[in-house]
């Protein structure tokens, strides 16, 4: 079984894995749209964290690991903990450069959750991750990881630039 990471799954993967490869995703785009106030924030303040919005012709690059046989269960049990603040499980076919398409699964928050905050100007999301500090850190702290992450691998996510600028 394969998980498909596009967050702090990039450099915080927090499980055992096999393998990890750099993959993509057709028609999603991240975006900051996503509630926290479990990690990032608290339910006084919460932090925004990123999950994947359907956008044609986006293309989402993010982290595949792939995980063995016996420790899916427990793989499982441990991400839908870490993502109980709205994410869901959704199977989804990847590409990366060692094969032409992967199945994976893929925790998304959508709009029906009870933590969604849905699109803001990047101005006000970067306010909101200016200032936002939870259990697992700044908000801050999470948006820089993740950029940093975006340029080692040479990819580039405007939307995630423009907060990074913004800040």
């Amino acid at each position: 079984m394969w998980i498909f990471g596009y967050g702090s799954l990039i450099f915080r993967p927090s499980f055992p894995f096999e393998e990890r490869r750099e993959a993509w995703l057709e028609g999603w785009a991240r975006r900051f749209w996503q509630g926290s106030m479990d990690h990032r924030g608290v339910p006084e303040a919460p932090g925004r964290v990123v999950t994947l919005v359907p956008e044609p012709g986006a293309r989402c690059w993010g982290v595949a690991y792939r995980i063995a046989t016996e420790r899916v269960e427990e793989v499982l049990t441990h991400l839908d903990f870490r993502e109980q603040g709205g994410y869901e499980r959704h199977r989804v076919l990847l590409e990366t450069r060692e094969s032409p398409s992967l199945e994976a699964v893929v925790y998304v928050a959508g709009p029906s959750n009870p933590h969604y905050l849905g699109p803001a100007t990047a101005e006000a999301i970067a306010q909101v991750v200016r200032s936002a500090h939870g259990p697992s850190g700044s908000n801050r702290d999470y948006l820089q990881r993740l950029a940093e992450a975006l340029t080692q691998a040479g990819e580039h996510d405007e939307h995630v630039a423009e907060l990074v600028r913004l800040l």
